[in-house]
C-alpha cells in the first residue's frame, strides 16, 4: 500500500505551506537543528532529520563543507519539499 501522507511540496503548491515556513525549515537544517520538527499545515509536521536522511543528495551536500555557495540551502530545500509530512 502506498504512503498516503502528502509531500511538503504538495502542501506548498496548494499554498497550505508558505515560503516562510519552508525557509524556516531550511534555516533549521543549516543550523544543525535536525532534532526539530517543523510545524506545517494544520495537523501535520515534518521531521527534519528524516527529511534530510531520505535524500542521499542532500545528505552528501550538507556533509561536504566545501560545497559551492547556495548548494547547501538548495539541497536542504529540495529534501524538505520532497519529504512526507507526518500527521500529528
Amino acid at each position: 500500500m502506498a504512503d498516503s501522507s502528502p509531500i511538503v511540496g504538495e502542501f506548498f503548491k496548494a499554498k497550505v505551506v508558505t515560503d516562510e515556513q519552508v525557509n524556516a525549515a531550511v534555516e533549521a537544517v543549516l543550523a544543525g537543528k535536525l532534532d526539530d520538527r517543523s510545524e506545517l499545515a494544520e495537523g501535520y509536521v515534518l521531521d527534519l532529520a528524516a527529511a534530510v536522511k531520505a535524500s542521499a543528495f542532500a545528505t552528501s551536500v550538507l556533509r561536504d563543507k566545501t560545497s559551492m555557495p547556495g548548494a547547501r540551502p538548495n539541497a536542504a530545500r529540495t529534501a524538505i519539499l520532497l519529504a512526507r509530512a507526518e500527521k500529528e
